[in-house]
Protein backbone atom coordinates (compact mmCIF):
# COMPACT_ATOMS: atom_id res chain seq x y z
CA UNK A 1 0.00 0.00 0.00
CA UNK A 2 3.06 2.60 0.87
CA UNK A 3 5.95 1.16 -0.31
CA UNK A 4 7.58 4.48 -0.43
CA UNK A 5 7.82 5.19 3.04
CA UNK A 6 8.09 1.51 4.25
CA UNK A 7 10.79 0.72 1.45
CA UNK A 8 10.30 -3.01 1.28
CA UNK A 9 10.00 -3.30 5.23
CA UNK A 10 7.99 -6.05 6.49
CA UNK A 11 4.96 -4.97 9.24
CA UNK A 12 4.35 -7.25 11.93
CA UNK A 13 1.25 -6.71 13.94
CA UNK A 14 1.60 -6.08 17.68
CA UNK A 15 -1.89 -4.52 18.46
CA UNK A 16 -3.26 -7.08 20.32
CA UNK A 17 -6.72 -6.22 18.60
CA UNK A 18 -8.75 -8.73 18.42
CA UNK A 19 -11.79 -9.21 15.26
CA UNK A 20 -11.93 -6.97 12.44
CA UNK A 21 -12.40 -3.69 11.95
CA UNK A 22 -13.95 -0.95 9.39
CA UNK A 23 -11.78 2.38 8.91
CA UNK A 24 -10.42 4.85 6.41
CA UNK A 25 -7.33 7.35 6.76
CA UNK A 26 -5.52 9.62 4.55
CA UNK A 27 -2.05 10.43 3.65
CA UNK A 28 0.09 12.51 1.07
CA UNK A 29 1.96 10.39 -1.49
CA UNK A 30 6.06 10.69 -1.27
CA UNK A 31 6.59 12.85 -4.69
CA UNK A 32 8.87 15.49 -5.52
CA UNK A 33 5.95 18.13 -5.54
CA UNK A 34 4.67 17.21 -2.58
CA UNK A 35 4.11 20.82 -0.69
CA UNK A 36 1.91 22.44 1.67
CA UNK A 37 -0.44 20.40 4.01
CA UNK A 38 0.85 16.85 3.20
CA UNK A 39 0.70 14.14 6.15
CA UNK A 40 3.09 11.19 6.45
CA UNK A 41 1.49 7.85 6.54
CA UNK A 42 3.72 7.06 10.12
CA UNK A 43 1.31 10.66 10.82
CA UNK A 44 -1.85 9.62 9.48
CA UNK A 45 -2.04 5.94 11.19
CA UNK A 46 -1.15 7.64 14.51
CA UNK A 47 -3.14 10.81 14.29
CA UNK A 48 -6.66 9.24 12.61
CA UNK A 49 -5.97 5.92 13.67
CA UNK A 50 -4.84 6.15 16.99
CA UNK A 51 -2.27 3.30 16.11
CA UNK A 52 1.74 3.88 15.36
CA UNK A 53 4.11 2.13 13.37
CA UNK A 54 7.55 1.72 15.43
CA UNK A 55 10.81 0.43 13.72
CA UNK A 56 11.80 -2.37 15.64
CA UNK A 57 13.99 -5.65 15.90
CA UNK A 58 11.37 -8.71 15.05
CA UNK A 59 12.19 -12.33 14.70
CA UNK A 60 11.38 -13.10 11.13
CA UNK A 61 11.50 -16.29 9.22
CA UNK A 62 14.65 -15.70 6.74
CA UNK A 63 16.45 -18.15 4.12
CA UNK A 64 19.90 -18.86 5.40
CA UNK A 65 22.30 -20.00 2.62
CA UNK A 66 23.86 -23.25 4.11
CA UNK A 67 26.04 -24.33 0.94
CA UNK A 68 26.55 -23.01 -2.05
CA UNK A 69 29.35 -23.55 -5.31
CA UNK A 70 30.90 -20.37 -6.65
CA UNK A 71 31.35 -22.88 -9.92
CA UNK A 72 28.49 -24.28 -11.35
CA UNK A 73 28.67 -27.94 -12.55
CA UNK A 74 29.44 -28.46 -16.22
CA UNK A 75 26.78 -28.49 -18.85
CA UNK A 76 25.55 -31.08 -20.60
CA UNK A 77 27.52 -32.39 -24.30
CA UNK A 78 26.45 -30.44 -27.00
CA UNK A 79 23.65 -28.09 -24.88
CA UNK A 80 25.80 -24.96 -26.15
CA UNK A 81 24.90 -26.16 -29.60
CA UNK A 82 21.24 -26.69 -29.26
CA UNK A 83 20.90 -23.08 -28.08
CA UNK A 84 22.30 -21.35 -30.52
CA UNK A 85 22.28 -17.56 -29.64
CA UNK A 86 19.84 -14.61 -30.96
CA UNK A 87 21.71 -12.02 -32.68
CA UNK A 88 20.22 -8.66 -31.51
CA UNK A 89 19.50 -6.15 -34.79
CA UNK A 90 21.54 -2.88 -35.30
CA UNK A 91 19.24 -1.59 -37.47
CA UNK A 92 15.74 -1.09 -38.01
CA UNK A 93 13.83 -2.94 -40.83
CA UNK A 94 11.54 0.03 -41.66
CA UNK A 95 11.16 3.40 -40.26
CA UNK A 96 8.92 6.56 -40.95
CA UNK A 97 10.12 10.34 -39.94
CA UNK A 98 8.24 12.68 -40.04
CA UNK A 99 7.80 16.48 -38.26
CA UNK A 100 5.76 16.05 -35.41
CA UNK A 101 2.21 17.76 -35.12
CA UNK A 102 2.86 21.57 -33.85
CA UNK A 103 -0.03 21.04 -31.65
CA UNK A 104 1.46 18.32 -29.42
CA UNK A 105 3.01 18.66 -25.97
CA UNK A 106 5.32 16.76 -24.41
CA UNK A 107 6.92 13.50 -25.24
CA UNK A 108 5.75 9.88 -25.99
CA UNK A 109 8.40 6.65 -26.03
CA UNK A 110 6.96 3.40 -26.53
CA UNK A 111 8.72 -0.55 -27.13
CA UNK A 112 5.69 -2.55 -27.99
CA UNK A 113 5.79 -6.04 -28.57
CA UNK A 114 7.38 -7.73 -32.09
CA UNK A 115 10.22 -4.87 -32.13
CA UNK A 116 7.88 -1.95 -32.84
CA UNK A 117 9.05 2.05 -31.59
CA UNK A 118 6.68 4.22 -31.44
CA UNK A 119 8.43 7.92 -30.48
CA UNK A 120 6.05 11.50 -30.92
CA UNK A 121 7.75 14.43 -30.27
CA UNK A 122 11.42 13.53 -29.56
CA UNK A 123 14.05 16.31 -30.42
CA UNK A 124 17.75 15.10 -32.32
CA UNK A 125 19.35 16.60 -29.38
CA UNK A 126 17.28 13.84 -26.66
CA UNK A 127 17.31 11.23 -29.21
CA UNK A 128 21.32 11.72 -29.34
CA UNK A 129 22.33 11.93 -25.67
CA UNK A 130 20.15 8.90 -25.13
CA UNK A 131 21.96 6.62 -27.72
CA UNK A 132 25.49 7.99 -27.45
CA UNK A 133 25.34 8.32 -23.37
CA UNK A 134 26.43 12.26 -23.53
CA UNK A 135 25.21 15.54 -21.84
CA UNK A 136 24.78 19.15 -22.85
CA UNK A 137 28.27 19.07 -21.11
CA UNK A 138 29.75 16.25 -23.23
CA UNK A 139 28.06 17.55 -26.40
CA UNK A 140 29.77 20.01 -28.83
CA UNK A 141 28.53 21.47 -32.52
CA UNK A 142 25.07 21.14 -32.08
CA UNK A 143 22.65 23.99 -33.82
CA UNK A 144 20.17 25.39 -32.41
CA UNK A 145 17.13 23.54 -34.18
CA UNK A 146 18.26 20.30 -32.66
CA UNK A 147 16.90 20.82 -29.25
CA UNK A 148 14.01 22.83 -31.29
CA UNK A 149 12.57 20.79 -33.73
CA UNK A 150 10.43 17.51 -33.26
CA UNK A 151 9.24 14.68 -35.22
CA UNK A 152 7.60 11.59 -34.87
CA UNK A 153 9.51 8.09 -35.38
CA UNK A 154 7.97 4.71 -36.09
CA UNK A 155 10.14 1.98 -36.57
CA UNK A 156 10.01 -1.86 -36.21
CA UNK A 157 12.82 -4.08 -35.97
CA UNK A 158 13.59 -7.07 -38.03
CA UNK A 159 12.19 -10.27 -36.06
CA UNK A 160 13.11 -12.94 -38.65
CA UNK A 161 16.28 -15.27 -38.80
CA UNK A 162 16.35 -18.62 -36.98
CA UNK A 163 15.56 -17.64 -33.49
CA UNK A 164 13.15 -14.50 -33.46
CA UNK A 165 13.06 -12.39 -30.49
CA UNK A 166 9.28 -11.46 -28.97
CA UNK A 167 11.12 -7.92 -28.41
CA UNK A 168 13.80 -5.48 -28.67
CA UNK A 169 15.03 -4.04 -25.10
CA UNK A 170 16.47 -0.34 -24.77
CA UNK A 171 19.64 -0.74 -25.08
CA UNK A 172 18.99 -2.25 -29.32
CA UNK A 173 16.63 0.27 -29.51
CA UNK A 174 19.51 3.12 -29.08
CA UNK A 175 21.79 1.45 -30.92
CA UNK A 176 19.55 0.79 -34.02
CA UNK A 177 18.42 4.55 -33.56
CA UNK A 178 22.09 5.29 -33.95
CA UNK A 179 22.11 3.56 -37.17
CA UNK A 180 18.30 5.84 -37.57
CA UNK A 181 20.11 9.10 -37.50
CA UNK A 182 23.18 8.68 -39.30
CA UNK A 183 20.95 7.41 -42.73
CA UNK A 184 17.98 9.12 -42.09
CA UNK A 185 19.26 13.07 -41.02
CA UNK A 186 23.03 12.20 -42.59
CA UNK A 187 24.66 12.63 -38.36
CA UNK A 188 28.53 12.38 -38.47
CA UNK A 189 30.09 12.37 -35.78
CA UNK A 190 33.37 12.19 -34.00
CA UNK A 191 34.82 11.89 -30.02
CA UNK A 192 37.82 14.14 -28.84
CA UNK A 193 38.52 15.21 -25.69
CA UNK A 194 38.07 18.85 -24.52
CA UNK A 195 38.13 20.38 -21.31
CA UNK A 196 34.54 20.53 -19.24
CA UNK A 197 33.42 21.07 -16.47
CA UNK A 198 33.58 18.42 -13.66
CA UNK A 199 33.33 18.20 -9.95
CA UNK A 200 36.01 16.44 -7.51
CA UNK A 201 34.81 15.27 -4.43
CA UNK A 202 36.79 16.10 -1.71
CA UNK A 203 37.04 15.71 2.04
CA UNK A 204 36.06 19.01 4.70
CA UNK A 205 34.75 17.38 7.86
CA UNK A 206 33.63 13.73 7.00
CA UNK A 207 30.78 12.67 8.93
CA UNK A 208 31.08 9.21 8.07
CA UNK A 209 30.81 6.21 9.87
CA UNK A 210 33.33 2.90 9.29
CA UNK A 211 31.70 -0.42 7.71
CA UNK A 212 31.55 -3.84 8.65
CA UNK A 213 34.24 -4.80 6.09
CA UNK A 214 32.34 -8.58 6.02
CA UNK A 215 28.98 -6.36 4.78
CA UNK A 216 28.10 -6.33 1.75
CA UNK A 217 28.75 -3.77 -0.63
CA UNK A 218 25.58 -2.08 -1.93
CA UNK A 219 23.58 1.18 -2.86
CA UNK A 220 19.77 1.29 -2.62
CA UNK A 221 16.92 4.12 -2.31
CA UNK A 222 15.50 4.38 1.31
CA UNK A 223 16.40 4.50 4.71
CA UNK A 224 19.40 2.65 6.32
CA UNK A 225 18.53 -0.39 8.79
CA UNK A 226 17.53 2.03 11.52
CA UNK A 227 14.65 3.14 9.83
CA UNK A 228 14.94 6.82 10.17
CA UNK A 229 13.69 8.74 7.01
CA UNK A 230 14.03 12.52 6.69
CA UNK A 231 11.45 12.81 4.03
CA UNK A 232 9.40 12.22 7.28
CA UNK A 233 9.71 15.21 8.35
CA UNK A 234 10.89 17.26 5.14
CA UNK A 235 8.53 15.80 2.12
CA UNK A 236 11.06 17.92 -0.41
CA UNK A 237 14.22 15.55 0.09
CA UNK A 238 12.49 13.03 -1.56
CA UNK A 239 15.68 11.68 -3.09
CA UNK A 240 16.73 9.00 0.02
CA UNK A 241 19.73 7.46 -0.85
CA UNK A 242 22.12 4.88 1.63
CA UNK A 243 25.45 3.73 0.75
CA UNK A 244 26.91 0.43 2.71
CA UNK A 245 30.19 -0.85 2.85
CA UNK A 246 31.29 1.69 0.03
CA UNK A 247 34.33 3.26 -1.04
CA UNK A 248 34.65 7.01 -1.66
CA UNK A 249 36.37 5.93 -5.12
CA UNK A 250 32.59 3.72 -5.73
CA UNK A 251 30.36 6.99 -4.42
CA UNK A 252 32.50 9.60 -6.80
CA UNK A 253 31.77 7.43 -9.56
CA UNK A 254 28.09 6.13 -8.89
CA UNK A 255 27.01 10.41 -8.55
CA UNK A 256 26.44 10.70 -11.69
CA UNK A 257 23.67 7.98 -11.86
CA UNK A 258 22.54 9.03 -8.61
CA UNK A 259 21.92 12.64 -9.11
CA UNK A 260 21.98 13.06 -12.82
CA UNK A 261 19.90 16.20 -12.70
CA UNK A 262 23.14 17.56 -10.75
CA UNK A 263 25.58 15.95 -12.28
CA UNK A 264 26.37 15.66 -16.32
CA UNK A 265 30.33 14.22 -16.23
CA UNK A 266 32.30 11.68 -14.07
CA UNK A 267 33.05 13.04 -10.76
CA UNK A 268 36.68 11.97 -9.30
CA UNK A 269 37.50 11.04 -5.33
CA UNK A 270 39.74 13.38 -4.52
CA UNK A 271 38.74 12.65 -0.76
CA UNK A 272 41.78 10.98 0.49
CA UNK A 273 39.73 8.88 2.92
CA UNK A 274 40.59 4.81 2.59
CA UNK A 275 38.16 2.29 3.55
CA UNK A 276 34.77 1.83 3.06
CA UNK A 277 32.05 3.33 4.46
CA UNK A 278 28.15 3.21 5.34
CA UNK A 279 26.04 6.60 5.08
CA UNK A 280 22.62 8.07 4.10
CA UNK A 281 22.43 11.47 1.66
CA UNK A 282 19.18 12.86 1.47
CA UNK A 283 17.99 15.53 -1.00
CA UNK A 284 15.61 17.74 -3.53
CA UNK A 285 15.78 16.99 -7.42
CA UNK A 286 17.68 18.90 -9.48
CA UNK A 287 15.53 22.14 -10.15
CA UNK A 288 13.04 21.62 -7.09
CA UNK A 289 13.75 25.02 -5.72
CA UNK A 290 13.10 27.00 -9.17
CA UNK A 291 9.64 25.12 -9.08
CA UNK A 292 8.84 26.17 -5.81
CA UNK A 293 9.57 29.92 -6.58
CA UNK A 294 7.25 29.53 -9.60
CA UNK A 295 4.39 28.15 -7.06
CA UNK A 296 5.04 31.16 -5.27
CA UNK A 297 5.83 29.07 -2.05
CA UNK A 298 9.26 30.34 -1.66
CA UNK A 299 11.41 33.07 -2.57
CA UNK A 300 15.63 32.76 -2.39
CA UNK A 301 16.91 35.80 -2.47
CA UNK A 302 19.34 36.60 -5.12
CA UNK A 303 22.13 34.66 -6.70
CA UNK A 304 22.62 31.52 -8.87
CA UNK A 305 20.25 28.52 -8.90
CA UNK A 306 21.15 26.42 -6.62
CA UNK A 307 21.68 23.15 -8.96
CA UNK A 308 24.68 25.19 -10.37
CA UNK A 309 27.44 25.63 -7.07
CA UNK A 310 30.60 27.91 -8.13
CA UNK A 311 32.39 25.81 -5.80
CA UNK A 312 32.69 28.13 -2.89
CA UNK A 313 30.72 27.77 0.22
CA UNK A 314 27.35 26.09 -0.39
CA UNK A 315 24.14 28.38 -0.21
CA UNK A 316 21.42 28.78 2.47
CA UNK A 317 19.07 26.11 2.03
CA UNK A 318 15.41 26.88 0.41
CA UNK A 319 12.78 28.57 2.76
CA UNK A 320 10.10 25.79 1.64
CA UNK A 321 12.73 23.03 2.61
CA UNK A 322 14.25 22.09 -0.59
CA UNK A 323 18.01 21.07 0.05
CA UNK A 324 20.38 20.83 -3.31
CA UNK A 325 22.66 17.66 -3.68
CA UNK A 326 25.62 20.23 -3.25
CA UNK A 327 24.07 21.09 -0.30
CA UNK A 328 23.69 17.87 1.39
CA UNK A 329 26.63 16.64 0.46
CA UNK A 330 28.55 19.42 2.52
CA UNK A 331 26.07 18.89 5.40
CA UNK A 332 25.42 15.49 5.99
CA UNK A 333 28.31 13.80 4.52
CA UNK A 334 30.70 16.54 5.32
CA UNK A 335 31.93 16.19 2.07
CA UNK A 336 31.81 18.81 -0.73
CA UNK A 337 31.74 18.46 -4.73
CA UNK A 338 34.55 21.20 -6.25
CA UNK A 339 33.75 21.89 -9.97
CA UNK A 340 36.73 22.21 -12.23
CA UNK A 341 38.03 21.96 -15.73
CA UNK A 342 39.69 18.40 -16.74
CA UNK A 343 39.86 16.78 -20.00
CA UNK A 344 36.84 14.90 -20.75
CA UNK A 345 35.53 12.85 -24.11
CA UNK A 346 33.23 14.79 -25.69
CA UNK A 347 30.84 14.06 -29.21
CA UNK A 348 31.34 16.48 -31.38
CA UNK A 349 28.65 16.83 -34.25
CA UNK A 350 30.15 17.37 -37.42
CA UNK A 351 27.26 17.43 -39.88
CA UNK A 352 23.52 16.68 -39.55
CA UNK A 353 20.90 17.62 -41.68
CA UNK A 354 17.55 19.40 -40.48
CA UNK A 355 15.36 17.83 -42.97
CA UNK A 356 15.42 13.69 -42.95
CA UNK A 357 15.22 11.94 -46.36
CA UNK A 358 12.00 11.00 -47.76
CA UNK A 359 10.46 7.56 -46.27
Amino acid sequence: MADQYLNGSSVVDQTGLKGSWDFSFKYSPRIPAAMGNTITIIDAIDKQLGLRLEPVSVPLPVIVVDSVNQKPTDNLHGVAESLPVSQAPTEFEVADVRPSDPDFRGMRFQIQPGGRVNLTGVTLKFLIEQAWNVTDDTLAGAPKWLDADRFDIIAKASTSGPTPGPGVDIDTVWLMLRALLNDRFKLATHSEERLVNAYNLVAVKPKLKKADPTSRTRFREGPAADGKDPRDKNPMLSRLVTCQNMTMAQFAEKLQSIAPGYIHTPVLDATGLEGSWDFTLSFSPAGMDQFIRSQGAGVRGGGEAASQPSGGPAEASDPSGAITLFEAIEKQLGLKLEKQKRPTSVLVIDHVEQKPTDN
